[in-house]
Parts: C-alpha cells; structure tokens; sequence
C-alpha cells in the first residue's frame, strides 16, 4: 500500500502551489517589450519553452494586434514539453543528454540571432533545460563527444555551475555568444530560473550574457572530478579563441536580462500553503544545494528536533541537490532524498515528506513520464520491509526509482513547463 490518500492529497496540493506559483502564462506577459521598428525575432528554449512560446504569441497577435509578418523564431523544449504554437516552429530536443533535434535548434537559433537587423528586436524566452536543448559543438567536437561528456558531468557530483563552466568553453551559443551573434542588434532576455542564487550566467549556460569564469575554471571542474575528455573537448578548454565574454564587453552593452520566475517564489507558495494549513512554515531558503543524502540527513534532524519540542511545523526548502552516481539503479536528486529521508528518520511517527522537481520531471531516462520525486511518511521503511525490499541497499545503488515505485509513492505529475528547481516540504505533527 502506498502513502495515505489524504496523506498523499496533502502533500501533493503543496507540490502543487509550489509549480503554480511559477508557471510563465502568469509572469511573463507584464516584462513583454513593446514591438521594435523592424521584427521581433522570438528564440525560446527550454523546459518552459512550452508555456512561454504561445502566451508571448498570444500577447502580440491578439492583444496588439501585431502583424503576423513582423514576427519569427524559433522555440525548443524538452522531448514531452513542447505545446502547439501559431507562428514560431517548435522542436523537441533531448534533455539532460542533448540530441540531433538540440543541434538543429541551436542552428536555427543562431542563423536568426546573426540575421537581426538594428531595429529589430531579439527576444530571447529562456529557462533551465536550455543548455541540452541548445547545442553547438565548437572546433572539431561531435555531438557523439558532447552527448558523453555531459552524461560523465551528471554523474561525478558537480554542480549545475561547475558543469556550465564546462559547457560553455565547448559551444558557439553558450556563455554569451548568442548575443554575440544578434550584435549588433538589441537582446532582451526574459528567463526563469533554475539555479541557485538566480546567476543569469548560469541558467541554460548564459547564451545572451557575459561570464565571469575562465578555461582555466574549466579545466579544473574537469580535474576535480576526473573527466575524461577526448582530444577535441581538450583543444577547446586549452584555446584562447573559447575564453567567453567577460562583463563590460561592449558587444553585449544592447543584451538585458531579467528574470520572471525564480525558485524562492516557488518555496514562499509552498510555505504559505503550509501556513494556511495550520502548520508553523520554516524555510531552509530556496538554494540548499549538496548531496542528495546528506541533505536528507540533516533535515531529519531538524524534523526529529521539532517534534520533540512539540511543534506543529513544515520544512520548506529549494535548490538543486547532486547525486554522485556509483550503483546501476535509475533516480534522480529528490528520489534520493526521499529515500534518505526515509532511511535518517527512521520511521519517525509524525513525519511525512514530499520532495519533487517543479518541472515534472527528476533524473530518469529523459522521458516526459518520468517521475517528479517521491513521498514518504512514518510507514515507508516498514512496508519496503513487508515487500522484501532493502532500502539501504537501493540506496546504495541510486535505486530511489525502482524502491518508490515497489511501494507506489512515486510523485508523477507530467510536465509542468515551469522549471524552478526542487521543492521539499517535510511536514511534523506531534
């Protein structure tokens, strides 16, 4: 049996507000720039390409009544993310390994970026999931090549920043060099952010703006967590011509940047819904960032410390955590704390955890169906135990999938097209 209903129906209207709070269709209308002189060229990417797309669309077509000539692009999104749209193309690409569909995007993207003219305006609708959904292999580098050093980058541990870093010394359209190819045409870019501390840098490798990191930055993620690289990967980070825009450049002095949806609106909507619920909200901030389990294991301290003073409370918290992948199992960062949850709280009475990814989606395979996270309360171990099942075993072996599936607590929500990071609600009821 899996978690309570109405246990299950509590914690997922949370997950819920969490997403709700940061869907585009809502906050992006209100940063549209009016329309240039010449076109509006619209370049989205992204997991909530899908959502941005057709409300910017919507918003020039119907209610300014802007001729349809006037505006072109093209949109990408995840494989499952994409939505119908009326003028831009949209194309659905691999993500977290890029594919040929992502190769394709980047192309168009650039061919776009270089063909804007002074008075046209390059509205670039960015979110995490770009960088996979745009790739441009530089010098002699592959898409074969790129496809295995991403995958090696998601498996070591790094961070999303260290595998940017990375990232963008192998690309002619991250770390600022789509700006770079609209130049001199003006760059808006209106994004929502998947990163911790909200570094446009980072989110989707900073196409449209300057990058303070450096090859040699580069260099050392790869050496630091022993990635093997093939000799074109290894000419990139070595050569001058792949160091990237540094802030001040004048080339990007007509690109701006903001953000419409970041991961603290998500954990105050969470929070507030914990609020509304009766419980005492205790945010631990919208960027924890760390191994997946070893997060887990303090938060089950902070849960078991409130209980014993007798609270009533919620723990809320975002960010992107890591898995450092060493077994053969299938998960994803929230899986694994939920799974260590379990295993830290020991089926602690009173304490139940939702921990799920606002885009929909948490490591997997890359399919759209992919799960979100996971759920537990004070009987997962319990009834792992009945069904013959190790848990400590399972997470050993970055198993989180397989074990929450067994038991049917696997949070499924399909694609959200928002992309805010996690959110992780631990909920104490003495």
């Amino acid at each position: 049996m899996p978690v309570d209903p109405s246990l299950r129906a509590l914690l997922t209207s949370i997950y819920a507000a969490a997403v709700e709070a940061a869907l585009p269709a809502r906050s992006l209308v209100p940063d549209l720039p009016a329309m240039p002189r010449g076109r509006l060229i619209l370049l989205a990417a992204g997991k909530a390409a899908g959502s941005m797309t057709p409300a910017a669309e919507n918003h020039y077509l119907d209610t300014l009544n802007i001729d349809p000539a006037r505006i072109t692009g093209v949109a990408v999104a995840r494989h499952g993310y994409g939505a119908p749209t009326r003028l831009v193309p949209m194309i659905e690409a691999g993500h977290p390994v890029p594919d040929v569909h992502s190769v394709d995007a980047a192309r168009r993207a650039l061919e776009l970026a270089r063909g804007a003219g002074p008075d046209d305006l390059v509205l670039v609708l960015l979110s995490g999931g770009g960088s996979a959904n745009w790739i441009a292999p530089a010098g002699s580098l592959t898409l074969a090549e790129k496809q295995g050093i991403t995958r090696s980058l998601l498996h070591s541990g790094a961070s999303i920043d260290e595998i940017n870093t990375v990232r963008k010394r192998l690309s002619l359209i991250k770390g600022g060099r789509l700006a770079l190819a609209a130049y001199p045409a003006p760059v808006l870019t209106l994004a929502v952010s998947d990163v911790p501390g909200d570094d446009p840098a980072i989110i989707a490798s900073g196409p449209t703006v300057a990058d303070a990191s450096t090859n040699a930055d580069a260099r050392a993620v790869i050496t630091r967590y022993g990635i093997t690289l093939p000799e074109s990967a290894s000419a990139l980070l070595g050569s001058a011509s792949m160091e990237t825009p540094k802030p001040g450049d004048p080339a990007l002095a007509r690109s701006a940047f903001r953000i419409i949806a970041r991961p603290a609106d998500a954990v105050m909507a969470a929070a507030g819904r914990c609020s509304a619920l009766g419980y005492d909200a205790i945010s631990l901030g919208a960027d924890v960032e760390g191994e997946a389990r070893t997060v887990a294991d303090a938060h089950a301290e902070r849960a078991r410390a409130l209980k014993a003073a007798g609270r009533r409370a919620a723990l809320v918290s975002g960010g992107e955590l890591t898995v450092t992948v060493a077994g053969k199992g299938r998960g994803g960062p929230n899986q694994e704390y939920a799974l260590g949850l379990a295993l830290a709280l020991r089926g602690e009475a009173g304490i139940a955890a939702v921990s799920g990814d606002t885009d929909g989606t948490d490591g997997g395979g890359g399919a759209a169906s992919d799960p979100a996270g996971a759920l537990i309360d004070a009987t997962t171990l319990a009834r792992a135990q009945r069904l013959g099942i190790d848990a400590a075993g399972r997470l050993a072996d970055n198993d989180s999938t397989g074990f929450f599936e067994a038991l049917g607590d696997l949070l499924v929500p399909g694609p959200t097209r928002t992309n805010v990071n996690d959110c992780r609600v631990i909920l104490i009821d003495p």
